[in-house]
């Protein structure tokens, strides 16, 4: 008798700890990877018995395994369009969107031998074969980079070179590799390619690039979520941010 009084007392002084062991899965775009795997031990820290799962993809591609089910519980894209498609379609709670960061989009060059390009209209020139960019239906920074194209009538012109990816961070590596002679990318990312890549100019005449925010409907963790999408505007989270290249909300 006196062994099983121990093992209940035992069990329901576990108790509290099984119920505050809890799983937050975040699906987060490409060019966040680095920043928030800086982030989620700071986050876990704050949360004993919490642990983040951080999966990153393009963000269209994230939407859509959220569409098939994928369990989630909060979403943290590259552009405003992919929330709002998943708000549209109530994959997504209204009213915790909230944007968290800025970023630019930047056209970089191998920084090993690459292309003497300095404006947009060189990119036309026969020495430029390959140009990377990310897949416009999936892959933001492939949106973004339509519409610089587009306001200096290069895009139909250029079509042609195209090299397209499925993150942001492909288009990276295909142009660190020397798989294409040029491409377009955040400059977070750029900055994290060391000295494989090199910034030749800042593009222009796209839709300010923001990262929005937001818990999935189906998250069965909402105020956990709630929670991560607060600590994304902390003080040690915006530099964490900042760090890595973002600007401020």
């Amino acid at each position: 008798m006196r062994f099983t009084r121990s093992l209940v007392a035992v069990l329901v002084a576990a108790l509290p700890l099984l119920a505050a062991a809890q799983q937050l899965t975040v699906s987060a775009a490409a060019s966040l990877s680095h920043a928030f795997n800086e982030l989620a031990p700071k986050f876990e820290a704050g949360k004993p018995g919490v642990t983040l799962r951080l999966n990153f993809s393009a963000s269209g591609a994230l939407i859509q395994q959220i569409t098939q089910g994928a369990p989630v519980d909060v979403f943290a894209s590259a552009d405003q369009a992919t929330v709002t498609r998943g708000i549209d379609q109530k994959l997504l709670d209204a009213d915790t969107q909230r944007d968290f960061a800025r970023n630019t989009v930047v056209l970089v060059v191998s920084a090993q031998g690459g292309s003497d390009i300095k404006l947009l209209a060189d990119l036309g020139s026969p020495s430029v074969r390959r140009i990377a960019i990310g897949k416009t239906a999936t892959v933001p920074v492939g949106r973004y980079t339509k519409e610089v194209l587009d306001a200096a009538r290069l895009w139909s012109v250029l079509a042609p070179k195209f090299v397209f990816a499925d993150s942001v961070r492909q288009v990276l590596d295909y142009v660190a590799r020397g798989e294409a002679d040029a491409g377009f990318v955040y400059r977070t990312d750029a900055a994290i390619s060391g000295d494989k890549v090199k910034v030749v100019l800042t593009a222009q005449g796209h839709t300010p690039v923001s990262y929005p925010v937001a818990v999935v409907s189906e998250s069965r963790n909402k105020a956990l979520a709630r929670d991560f999408i607060a600590f994304l505007f902390t003080p040690v989270a915006q530099q964490v941010l900042a760090r890595h290249g973002f600007g401020l909300p």
